[in-house]
């Protein structure tokens, strides 16, 4: 790399971070770290390999006193109505959309993303912060259910909130992946400690401070920056965590929630497929492919990794798709003049150069990119297509994240969805077809994946945020989205009443009547119930 630092509108990258969000603004951002300690976490921006402002590192016990602090927070949050909370997600909705630009720049400088990359994350928070200030408050809302004798007996359930919520964000969506939890947290009346990944933590300091700004009382979120210690400590004192990350620290995180019974929601690894059917339009599955396949530069939980083609359209796909994966803006612009963006770390760019050197070692072959970029950034890599790869290869098994997919044909839908199930996770899969309504009734249900978009590659699924969102087998537990999250971090609590008591008529009375009268009595009114199908 070369010594003269890339620049952006003449401006080494320190100042265009500074002359965006401003020196004060920054230091407040990092202020907001639980950390009592003088260490720092020392983190370079991807695009150019420069040094980022300095984040104050927390240590196991500034995790404690952030947990203590968040709970005592929490009795004063929970006991807000539920309407204001929610109201403070909304007024986020509003800072977000109207300070993007700022956010905008600090999530590219972090992550290395390319712009439109980077945008996905503004729109996407603004949809789930809408979402929960509008339905959180009917999510929450008092059940009422029957009781076993009509009229005599009734219940209710209420969604009491857990207390407080770990959240494990990792970098690659580093707004939306710290916001996209702890929003439903927040309105469910938890407070949060947030543990953002070392490498963009900025992005989420941004977050809190933005929810502080939207009204959000001091305390009720927290965060803490640090390693594997750092999350162990969190995963110690929570009430329920929710981790986004790799299947291997998934598990670990599972088991230690399992040792204390707290909830775990994790969205883990995916090796995610694409099947482009015989009646595909296949100019659409081209365009679908080179955004499934390359957003944020392969490092997307949904992200395709595996093209399924029917032999069929094979040959025109490929004639399409290949060149256009050719033409792909690789840049590092802070404008929107890139399709594809950096990986954004060295150890990520390791990985990938090691799944594609080994693909070709035995003997796949490179139909585009397979080369690091240096010319651009210190972590580039080219948009890559590699067809007859081996079975035992490391990037056929394992999940790349990066932007490598690969080509596999098939001689029906049949052979399809056995090739797209041939995998130990299961988080999403996508679908091409000139009849969706087919492939939802007929093929989406065999495919095993939490997520199945249909002529769409990941976005449909995850912008359906009254949907859950999750996986099968190894790629997760739990899901977040919909009702599902708020209901992962609240504890229903059943409130039963008998109103007969007062007129001495209870079901405690009827079992005390002599010779089995009251058996009786409840053994004729069980039959009217089910004649009447009273559930």
């Amino acid at each position: 790399m070369s010594d003269v630092p890339i620049t952006f509108e003449g401006m080494p990258i320190m100042n265009a971070l500074m002359s965006g969000l401003g020196t004060d603004h920054v230091a407040l951002l990092t202020s907001r770290v639980r950390s009592q300690g003088a260490d720092s976490v020392e983190a370079t921006s991807p695009l150019t390999g420069e040094s980022l402002p300095p984040v104050p590192r927390s240590t196991a016990g500034d995790v404690a006193a952030a947990i203590d602090s968040a709970r005592a927070a929490q009795r004063g949050w929970a006991a807000t109505p539920v309407r204001e909370r929610a109201a403070v997600l909304l007024r986020l909705h509003d800072i977000v959309l109207s300070e993007q630009t700022d956010i905008l720049d600090l999530i590219q400088l972090e992550s290395g993303k390319a712009r439109r990359g980077a945008f996905e994350e503004i729109a996407d928070v603004a949809q789930v912060a809408r979402h929960y200030g509008i339905r959180g408050p009917k999510y929450l809302r008092t059940r009422a259910v029957r009781g076993m004798v009509p009229v005599i007996t009734s219940a209710r359930v209420v969604a009491k909130p857990v207390g407080v919520v770990g959240v494990i964000s990792p970098w690659n969506y580093p707004l939306t992946l710290a916001l996209a939890d702890v929003l439903p947290a927040l309105v469910a009346g938890n407070a949060v400690v947030l543990k953002p990944d070392e490498h963009t933590s900025l992005s989420a300091l941004w977050a809190l401070d933005a929810l502080v700004r939207a009204g959000l009382p001091e305390g009720v979120v927290e965060v803490v920056v640090g390693g594997a210690s750092v999350g162990e400590a969190l995963v110690a004192g929570v009430d329920h965590v929710v981790f986004t990350g790799a299947t291997a620290t998934g598990r670990t995180i599972a088991a230690q929630a399992g040792e204390r019974l707290i909830g775990a929601t994790l969205e883990l690894g995916g090796k995610n497929p694409m099947y482009v059917a015989a009646d595909a339009n296949i100019a659409a599955a081209v365009r679908g492919a080179l955004n499934a396949c390359f957003a944020n530069a392969g490092q997307l939980c949904m992200s395709i990794e595996r093209l399924v083609l029917h032999r069929d359209i094979a040959a025109e796909f490929l004639a399409a798709f290949v060149p256009a994966v050719k033409g792909l803006k690789v840049g590092a612009g802070l404008d929107y003049s890139a399709d594809v963006g950096s990986l954004t770390t060295s150890g990520q760019l390791e990985r990938v150069i090691a799944h594609v050197d080994d693909a070709i070692t035995l003997g796949a072959r490179v139909m585009a990119g397979g080369v690091q970029r240096t010319d651009i950034g210190p972590f580039f890599y080219a948009p890559t297509v590699l067809a007859d790869l081996p079975a035992d290869a490391l990037c056929a098994r394992e999940e790349t994240f990066g932007p490598v997919v690969s080509v596999t044909e098939v001689a029906s839908d049949d052979e399809a969805i056995a090739v797209m199930n041939d995998t130990v996770y299961g988080l999403n899969a996508s679908i091409w077809t000139a009849r969706p309504e087919r492939a939802a009734r007929v093929l989406a249900g065999r495919v095993q994946a939490g997520t199945v978009n249909i002529n769409d590659g990941y976005m449909g699924g995850w912008a359906a945020v009254a949907a859950p969102m999750g996986g099968f087998k190894d790629s997760g537990l739990g899901r977040r989205h919909g009702y599902e999250i708020i209901d992962a971090v609240t504890q229903p609590q059943t409130i039963a009443i008998q109103r007969g008591a007062a007129w001495g008529v209870s079901l405690d009375t009827l079992f005390e009547l002599p010779d089995g009268k009251g058996q009786a009595l409840l053994t004729g009114a069980l039959k009217v119930l089910r004649t009447v199908r009273q559930a």
